[in-house]
């Protein structure tokens, strides 16, 4: 029998106050900088349609099962990921509860420093530091960003204690309240970013596959990422790369497997079956990353930038594609701020995961427990904010890497797929809590439904899948 567990020390266990809450909530944990900053330059680093349909294809087979299976051992347990186990009367398992707590506080300590980027980037942006700038002055911009020890911290510092504040004020009244305002600003600065990029007039002279000189504007662009082609993933890598960059941009995308969806699960009711809502997060996620992609690669096409320059697209190409464009520090700004409500969604997110798994270990008040973990978090941020700096020097996975890049690897390569497979086998199989369980728990309530037909896919091609991108994720890394 389930043991509906109440948050230690605070009486009856705190619960969102509307369905639209738990919706935003979740999908402000997946959308993040994963769909705004990696997914437009993924999309035009491989082959633009045909990433794109890939990558929705592996949502399907990969992300939303594992989804559905996060959000049906919170609900079940009722409790935080360090007591899920224990709660469903699974103790041997509980060692991945405290893996998701290790996993989440360490993926904000550099995902709050690459906020932090974004926020300076606001600030530069709206007060027209980076206008008139040219290529070689704003990437110029950027080193200096990162070789200031208080340009790194302090941004870094104010997106968690921002964060923990918020969160100190309560499930309701503090996080649902803020996401909500926030996610549905984000969608409204998306749309009007994305129909402004999608109207960009400007053209560009290039040099075809076949050597002609040919003007390409916006409007390449989006057929770029709408419009399948196969010479396209011919020109970038092969089917080979775009099929296995697909997998795992939809695997990662919606930060499965460190109990983010599982918290949110533990704090609503039974009304609605779990397939159907994680189909509704995972749209919403995918919604946002092509609109994302909207905004970015027409854009590149439109003034002559490589689209799949990779991470240096956000702080260098495209500041330099706003100074030169009419009104462009003020569209910066609102792609600025656009990415800012991306990541500080995410952010919040994974701050309650952690802050929830605290409560339950010691019997805190939501303040006591924001106020130390703010202090907490911040401390432990600082060897990444320093990590470009004062430790440049310090290269934990050899060469020119730096500490973000070795927390990183650790989170996106090994905490998330093999947190991912421990939901995906305790779900599945007769050793852990069982398909019959899981199928009872996630078909509750009104809703789609998980069929007997998935369990198979379930039990055995998930776990094989899965797998294959940690293995992947290790050979790309060591090989």
């Amino acid at each position: 029998m389930i043991r509906r567990m109440n948050t230690t020390g605070t009486g009856k266990r705190e619960s969102l106050g509307s369905r639209l809450g738990f919706i935003l909530l979740s999908a402000g944990c997946a959308i993040g900088i994963g769909n705004v900053w990696r997914f437009p330059w993924l999309a035009g680093q491989y082959g633009g349609a045909w990433f794109v349909m890939f990558y929705l294809a592996f949502l399907a087979l990969l992300g939303l099962p594992v989804m559905t299976m996060e959000f049906s051992v919170g609900r079940a347990a009722h409790t935080s990921p360090v007591r899920a186990y224990q709660a469903l009367g699974h103790s041997r398992w509980r060692a991945h509860g405290w893996a998701c707590l290790v996993g989440s506080t360490l993926l904000m300590l550099y995902y709050t420093t690459v906020s932090g980027w974004i926020l300076s980037y606001f600030v530069l942006s709206a007060s027209g530091a980076l206008t008139g700038l040219d290529a070689a002055a704003i990437e110029t911009k950027f080193s200096s960003l990162l070789a200031s020890p208080v340009g790194q911290a302090a941004p870094m510092a104010v997106v968690v204690i921002a964060g923990f504040a918020i969160c100190a004020a309560g499930l309701r009244g503090g996080l649902e309240r803020a996401t909500k305002w926030m996610m549905l600003a984000l969608l409204a600065l998306m749309l009007v970013l994305a129909a402004h990029s999608a109207t960009l007039s400007n053209t560009v002279e290039t040099t075809a596959a076949d050597g002609t000189r040919v003007s390409v504007g916006a409007m390449d662009g989006l057929r770029y990422l709408l419009v399948p082609n196969a010479s396209n993933v011919a020109l970038h890598g092969g089917w080979l790369a775009v099929v296995r960059e697909a997998m795992n941009q939809a695997f990662f995308t919606l930060s499965l497997g460190v109990g983010s969806m599982a918290i949110f699960g533990s704090y609503i009711g039974r009304d609605r079956a779990l397939l159907g809502e994680s189909l509704r997060v995972t749209l919403l996620d995918t919604f946002v990353a092509i609109c994302a992609g909207i905004i970015v690669l027409p854009t590149c096409f439109a003034f002559g930038v490589e689209p799949g320059a990779g991470p240096g697209l956000l702080f260098v190409s495209l500041p330099n594609v706003f100074s030169e464009m009419p009104g462009g520090r003020w569209w910066g700004s609102l792609f600025f701020l656009f990415l800012a409500f991306a990541a500080f969604s995410t952010v919040l997110a994974v701050f309650e995961n952690i802050l929830a798994c605290i409560r339950d270990l010691t019997g805190w008040s939501r303040r006591k427990a924001c106020a130390t973990c703010a202090v907490a978090v911040t401390l432990l941020s600082l060897p990444c904010a320093l990590g470009f700096n004062v430790l440049s020097s310090f290269h934990p996975l050899g060469g020119d890497s730096s500490v973000l890049d070795a927390e990183d690897f650790i989170v996106s390569n090994v905490v998330l797929p093999l947190g991912a497979l421990v939901y995906v086998l305790f779900c599945s199989h007769e050793f852990g809590w069982g398909w019959r369980s899981f199928a009872e728990e996630a078909n509750a309530g009104r809703g789609l439904k998980v069929k007997s037909w998935m369990r198979a896919w379930c039990a055995w091609g998930l776990p094989i899948a899965v797998a294959i991108i940690f293995a992947a994720g290790l050979y790309g890394k060591f090989a």
